[in-house]
């Protein structure tokens, strides 16, 4: 796993979570009738141009953390660390969290072990973990190798890794398959490759305990979403439709750029599709896709890439 690849994928959710935070909570037809098409301030938050959310701290959180090997501790101590002090955050402020999230760190600064602070009931599906997923994935492309769909031991650590705020089946599958369509995509990059790595996956759940569940994932299909109409894709904070917001976007698009404009113009929780998208946008393209007005005013970029380096250094020395 190469410095680039990390910085590519990282930096790749960091912009499109920017892209979209002053347009979170934009219905669809506002933003048909003015789409966000670059870098903005203001907005929902009241942010200046660059700046990212939770879902990019989080996922910045969850980096540092396994930059030191793979400890759900000290994960959720981070992970407090930026709900409290404003830890990796943009702008050194906490502006945006999830319900279930609050509810999950609260419980472990109350002394809940890490693996039994996350939400199991069904309400608690929003996408806050499937949001900062993407280190794990390529963490475990890695320590396990490439092709991890098919290894157990890998749905474990990725089922772990989103119970710390999101335990219910639904939230580890959607985390399943995300983490399953980024190695592909790494590995590979073309469309064969992504929807094997789907099918994969859900072909694991088939045989696992969280079956039932997988129902829920009827449309989380390559071949069902290249023909799905854009008014078909929903863009809310349920897991399950972000997941299949951002595979739709990238499988209709053919850019970094336009992958990410399409995530956030979906409306809605605008930041986390982009968010989610733009991760695997950056893996398919690379970081030299990203424009580069957007990468000039994204917050902190310097740490971002610095965090990416020492990431990289420590999995090539087995840390």
């Amino acid at each position: 796993m190469n410095a680039q690849t990390i910085k590519a994928g990282m930096l790749g959710l960091a912009v499109g979570d920017a892209l979209g935070v002053p347009a979170e909570f934009k219905s669809r037809q506002e933003l048909d009738r003015e789409p966000v098409q670059g870098m903005r301030s203001g907005g929902t938050h009241s942010q200046p141009a660059g700046t990212w959310s939770d879902d990019t701290s989080m996922a910045l959180c969850l980096l540092e953390s396994l930059t030191g090997g793979l400890n759900y501790h000290d994960m959720m101590t981070r992970f407090l660390r930026w709900a409290e002090d404003g830890y990796l955050t943009a702008h050194g402020e906490t502006f945006d969290m999830g319900m279930a999230t609050r509810k999950a760190l609260v419980k472990f600064a109350q002394g809940t072990p890490p693996l039994a602070c996350g939400g199991k009931q069904e309400f608690d599906n929003g996408n806050g973990s499937l949001m900062r997923i993407l280190p794990l994935a390529l963490y475990l492309q890695a320590k396990i190798g490439p092709s991890f769909s098919d290894k157990p031991e890998a749905y474990e650590i990725i089922h772990s890794a989103s119970a710390l705020t999101h335990a219910h089946p639904v939230s580890l599958i959607c985390c399943g398959i995300y983490c399953a369509a980024a190695d592909a995509i790494i590995g590979d990059g073309g469309i064969p490759a992504l929807h094997d790595a789907v099918e994969q996956a859900k072909g694991f759940y088939r045989a696992s305990a969280l079956a039932p569940w997988l129902e829920e994932f009827q449309q989380t299909d390559v071949g069902t979403l290249l023909a799905a109409p854009r008014e078909m894709v929903k863009s809310g904070g349920y897991a399950v439709h972000t997941l299949e917001a951002a595979l739709w976007c990238l499988l209709h698009t053919e850019t970094y750029r336009d992958c990410a404009l399409a995530a956030v113009n979906l409306g809605d929780d605008t930041d986390t599709t982009a968010a989610v998208a733009g991760g695997l946008a950056g893996l398919r393209y690379g970081l030299e896709s990203i424009p580069a007005p957007w990468l000039e005013v994204l917050a902190k970029r310097d740490q971002i890439e610095a965090m990416c380096q020492a990431f990289a250094q420590s999995l090539s020395a087995g840390a």
